[in-house]
């Protein structure tokens, strides 16, 4: 299955694995560029550019096949060592980055010398051609149904991906919501070049995440996500438990006056205990609807394999007898 998306990175199969805090380790990316995909490294997981740099010379111990680094660019009162990350990137040779949160401008320019593919992930048609207009080689469009930030339009992907298919000349992939073969072959249908795929691969077993998070994402339905911190115009979407409810009750209470600081204890700081050690109430964490179609832990090849495979017979053979 060749796309523009599988010439520009270079893979086998369009898949894309997107970043997750705490989930996009070595052991991830890898496994899914083995498998085929395009593995993603979540930059900020690593506390410094050096811890950085330690994780893509692991990862290239592991596989030898394209990966990338995600790299969100947050704002924050004291921001991230971006300039550090940036240099930990290309001076140990990553070739692709998946850039998100705020414009990636003003690293463009580093990036594209030293011969770097930029996907950046966009939930808008408005900022995906700002993305493009930058610079940037591919968009990642991240649907309304996605985990994590799914910005504030709630436009969702079966009218997002058309749209987005009218007015970008780039290549793009369809992010949020993505689980199965039917769903590649329906991105590629609504004008996408192959998909991104998040909390699906959480729930594979080479996904360096306790059990409890597997378990919890193959326990869940579509109806078990909520959408947090919208007073804050900072949505989430993550998957609901003790501290998820904490959190709404005082989003509820606090109305207009909600601050921050009002709910640091749900969302602050949480990921390690969530991920690494499996306290699944510890607070709030990321998690797409899409729960509701995962129903097993396969490895990243059963998985990839599998999508292709039911998006190809799809595309040949169901399809091909209505036309």
């Amino acid at each position: 299955m060749k796309t523009r998306i599988t010439e520009l990175f270079g893979i086998e199969h369009p898949i894309v694995q997107g970043g997750m805090h705490f989930v996009g380790l070595a052991e991830m990316a890898a496994a899914v560029s083995n498998a085929g995909g395009l593995g993603i490294i979540t930059g900020l997981t690593q506390r410094t550019p050096d811890d950085l740099a330690k994780e893509i010379r692991r990862c290239r111990e592991m596989t030898d096949k394209p990966f990338g680094v995600n790299l969100t660019f947050l704002p924050s009162i004291n921001p991230p060592d971006y300039p550090g990350y940036i240099r930990a990137i290309i001076d140990n040779g990553v070739k692709i980055v998946e850039t998100a949160g705020n414009n990636p401008q003003k690293y463009m320019a580093d990036l594209k010398a030293a011969g770097v593919k930029v996907i950046h992930k966009c939930t808008s048609v408005r900022h995906s051609l700002k993305a493009e207009a930058v610079g940037c080689d591919a968009i990642s469009v991240d649907g309304f149904e996605c985990g994590g930030h799914p910005g504030e339009d709630d436009v969702p992907n079966f009218i997002l991906l058309p749209r987005a298919a009218e007015e970008l000349k780039i290549p793009f992939v369809a992010s949020g919501g993505v689980a199965n073969g039917k769903q590649l072959a329906a991105a590629l249908a609504l004008g996408a070049e192959g998909i991104n795929m998040g909390t699906r691969f959480i729930a594979t077993k080479e996904a360096p995440v306790h059990d409890n998070v597997k378990q919890a994402i193959v326990d869940a339905s579509e109806l078990d996500t909520r959408l947090v911190m919208r007073p804050l115009r900072n949505t989430e979407r993550v998957l609901n438990n003790a501290a998820v409810q904490r959190l709404l009750e005082k989003e509820k209470a606090l109305g207009p006056n909600l601050k921050f600081e009002d709910i640091i204890h749900e969302v602050g700081g949480v990921y390690p205990r969530i991920m690494q050690d499996g306290e699944m109430d510890a607070g709030a964490w990321s998690c797409g609807m899409v729960v509701g179609l995962i129903h097993d832990v396969p490895t990243c090849k059963e998985l990839i394999e599998g999508i292709v495979a039911e998006a190809e017979e799809i595309i040949r053979g169901r399809l091909a007898r209505f036309a």
